[in-house]
């Protein structure tokens, strides 16, 4: 697995969350991340994956999300 500061590090550099309506569903934006967070949460647990749900997080806002 990747370390969570080269996801996060893609996430900044997808750009800043905007006000502009999200062009896809949640379910479907960030799959490298979502895949990640889930594999993550399977293995170990939500307590031992925050750096993953964190990166997701943040993939998301570059989406248009408000999460």
């Amino acid at each position: 697995m990747p370390e969570a500061s080269s996801i996060i590090q893609v996430a900044d550099t997808t750009g800043k969350a905007s006000n502009a309506k999200p062009k896809k569903k949640i379910c479907c934006a960030c799959p490298d991340t979502k895949k990640l967070r889930d594999e993550c949460i399977v293995e170990h647990g939500e307590s031992a994956c925050t750096k993953w749900i964190e990166a997701h997080k943040l993939c998301l806002r570059a989406e248009g999300f408000n999460v």
